[in-house]
């Protein structure tokens, strides 16, 4: 029939079938080498990940004033 040996035959049927446990492995590792790759060029990162809000610039919470609770 083709001259393609049978394991690339499979392939091309159809998406292959991963365990659950293999695809927690893959995405994990995926992950990790994301984060190692932004802390080595944090600026190629861009704003993947948003600074938290500065403390200085946080609005008070006066709930209980406004409300004359004790």
């Amino acid at each position: 029939m083709s001259d393609k040996p049978q394991d690339q035959q499979e392939e091309q049927k159809g998406p292959k079938k991963v365990s659950l446990a293999d695809a927690i492995k893959q995405k994990l590792a995926q992950k990790k080498a994301e984060q190692a790759e932004a802390r080595a060029n944090p600026k190629a990162a861009g704003n993947a990940n948003q600074s938290a809000k500065s403390q200085m610039t946080k609005k008070v919470n006066n709930q209980r004033r406004r409300t004359g609770g004790s």
